[in-house]
């Protein structure tokens, strides 16, 4: 049995799901087809990925052949960086339902506590970010709680928020984020912000759980490899199971919802199947001295010399 998350007013969130980050087109559609035949209910987009028509193709095509039913999936996605003004939340939802084919979705969140203006994929010079005298996150969270009350979404959350601006968030009053959706696995287990959002009943999903293995551009390539690690080798072997398995696995074990992406059938079953691993205490304690500290996606690509962004927007410093 896949074990949930419960929200607040009971919906339940299954613990493992398909991301869909990097998934090329040409590739996710089958890949989410494969996920749902496999088992998975939980899928996580967004809008930024540029690959949501093919989920909503993906998802389409599972419902036509009756795998599923759309009441028994779980379907977040993200506002871009380039759609936090008021007026602009709504129709950034919008445009991503239209693309997953759904009329609405089971989470939103704000992607990154980061402004960029209407249009702007990635900012790269100065005039094309906002700031949060321009743009503050109580406005584009006001917007978020008005698509809440409108249905289009059932749940909305954030994404790489820190202790900081998640407080300014809750200090509105109001309904507070659901989920914080942050890069976590043994070498970033975020112990304190797990710790802050459990305090605020805030869930919590780790994204790169497998330490991002397709990040090696040239500025990753020193990086520790989280997947040649070989305390999580030998915790692995222990159990016959993957190292991604095991990378998983820990995850669940923390009540936090993970979603691995993959686009290859067989490894998309071989993670569904790390929800069977039960990780013991010595395997744990292992996890938690692996004696290896770092972040791969360092939000560095946000906070240059032409931005108004320093890293501590990002990171609890």
């Amino acid at each position: 049995m896949m074990k949930n998350l419960i929200f607040r007013n009971g919906d339940k969130l299954p613990i493992l799901g398909l991301g869909t980050w990097k998934s090329k087109p040409g590739e996710v559609r089958q890949a989410v087809y494969w996920a749902i035949k496999a088992g998975y209910r939980h899928i996580d987009c967004a809008a930024i990925y540029q690959n949501e028509r093919e989920v909503g193709q993906g998802i389409a095509d599972a419902l036509a052949d009756g795998l599923v039913k759309r009441k028994d999936l779980f379907i977040t996605s993200k506002l871009w960086n380039d759609s936090h003004r008021h007026e602009d939340v709504k129709p950034a939802l919008e445009k991503t339902l239209s693309d997953l084919r759904l009329d609405n979705l089971d989470l939103y969140l704000v992607h990154w506590p980061i402004a960029f203006k209407p249009g702007v994929g990635f900012a790269t010079h100065r005039e094309e970010f906002y700031t949060y005298q321009d743009v503050p996150l109580t406005q584009t969270w006001e917007a978020m709680q008005e698509q809440k009350a409108s249905g289009l979404t059932k749940h909305i959350g954030v994404s790489n928020f820190n202790q900081v601006k998640l407080n300014e968030i809750l200090s509105m009053g109001g309904e507070g984020p659901e989920m914080n959706q942050v890069e976590m696995h043994p070498f970033l287990p975020q112990e304190n912000l797990v710790k802050f959002c459990t305090a605020h009943g805030i869930l919590m999903t780790a994204y790169s759980p497998l330490g991002s293995p397709d990040s090696r551009a040239e500025r990753h390539k020193n990086d520790p490899r989280l997947l040649d690690n070989s305390v999580v080798m030998e915790i692995a072997k222990k159990h016959g199971a993957s190292v991604g398995q095991i990378l998983i696995a820990w995850s669940i074990s923390r009540d936090i919802a993970v979603i691995p992406k993959s686009v290859n059938q067989d490894r998309i079953i071989e993670n569904f199947k790390s929800a069977e691993i039960t990780l013991d205490s010595g395997d744990l304690d292992l996890l938690a001295n692996i004696g290896v500290s770092h972040r791969f996606i360092d939000g560095s690509f946000f906070t240059g010399p032409q931005s108004p962004y320093i890293l501590s927007d990002l990171w609890d410093q």
